[in-house]
């Protein structure tokens, strides 16, 4: 989830994708498709592992270094010997990458995860580009134009319809796993605005993550080493973290069960997997591409959720989700617009 944070919110500010010259090719929307389904089974997981009561910050620790193993063959192999040039500099910046970047983000983000559902909390995913946005207006970084706008305001929109309207609960299935009990979906009830304000603050967590990416690839620009870095730096961080909070031993200990899967799915397929997918495909159809896909790992997080774990799917969350996608999708648009515009000035 960190590197596609970083990923949809740099196409957000990007020029829209070439055409292609090829014709249609089904692998790179068969790789985004690919990309989109292992977020959804990351969030599911991780909602599953995180109320089954494994520790947020041994979860973050884990999946960070797996991830870091993961990536270093490929930075082995496409970038060989480029580690030698990090400097102080570069290592003080990767530092402040790890810990704006994902130490802090994915922390709120699994507590706000946690506090919710599955579904409602994959929304605040898609709407990274927003804050991103958002924060470049505070910053006087980006002109205020009617279409982005128009986005802006229907995602946000769309988050609080969610948040504040359930209405009717649609019975459409019944799930494969009897996950939540009632004292589960109670308590959860109970700590909707905690998780939302959470949820909230790692997105823009990761709005400002992606300013400081920008800085870390002008002072280090290779991307392999940068993220395999970053993704060490960033475990031994949140391990730190998870010490000083908890020192019970047995809340790092992992076994055979959910807990290891989650760790070694989020990863393997939610770390290196996705990174290695959206890199590809903004080398075939540009940074704009990846952004048009992301919506889908809201349904398919909402519609596997109710599926294998029983979350609910009620009339206000069909709605918000809704506005949340078309928001973004007219957000995109109007993005992709400004460049022309501003080129043919």
């Amino acid at each position: 989830m960190d590197v596609e944070a970083g990923v949809i919110a740099a196409a957000a500010m990007a020029p829209a994708p070439p055409a292609s010259r090829a014709g249609w090719d089904w692998k790179a929307p068969a790789a985004m498709v690919l990309v989109q389904l292992s977020i959804a089974g990351m969030v599911l997981l991780s909602k599953v592992a995180i109320g089954g009561g494994l520790f947020v910050f041994a979860l973050l620790a884990y999946r960070s270094l797996f991830g870091a193993v993961i990536i270093l063959p490929l930075a082995l192999l496409r970038e060989r010997g480029k580690w030698k040039e990090v400097d102080w500099k570069a290592a003080g910046w990767i530092f402040l990458n790890a810990f704006i970047g994902y130490a802090v983000p994915m922390s709120l983000y699994y507590y706000g995860l946690g506090d919710t559902t599955a579904s409602y909390a994959a929304i605040f995913l898609n709407i990274i580009p927003i804050a991103t946005f958002i924060l470049s207006l505070i910053l006087r970084m980006e002109a205020l134009q009617i279409r982005t706008m128009a986005g802006v305001v229907l995602s946000v929109g769309g988050t609080m319809l969610v948040s504040l309207y359930k209405g009717k609960l649609l019975h459409l299935w019944n799930p494969v796993f009897h996950y939540h009990s009632e004292q589960q979906h109670m308590a959860g009830e109970s700590h909707q605005l905690r998780g939302t304000i959470l949820l909230v603050a790692s997105s823009f967590m990761f709005a400002c993550w992606y300013l400081i990416q920008s800085k870390v690839l002008k002072v280090y620009p290779y991307k392999y080493w940068s993220s395999m870095a970053t993704c060490l730096v960033g475990g031994f961080q949140t391990a730190v973290a998870g010490v000083i909070l908890r020192r019970d031993k047995d809340a790092w200990k992992i076994g055979w069960d959910i807990n290891l899967v989650t760790i070694v799915y989020s990863g393997a397929l939610a770390t290196a997997g996705k990174y290695s997918l959206n890199s590809w495909a903004v080398a075939k159809r540009g940074p704009a591409y990846p952004p048009i896909f992301s919506p889908l790992s809201v349904v398919f997080t909402v519609v596997l959720g109710s599926i294998f774990i029983g979350e609910d799917i009620t009339v206000g969350s069909l709605l918000g989700t809704t506005m949340v996608i078309a928001g973004l999708y007219i957000f995109l648009w109007g993005k992709a617009k400004e460049v022309p515009e501003k080129c043919a000035r």
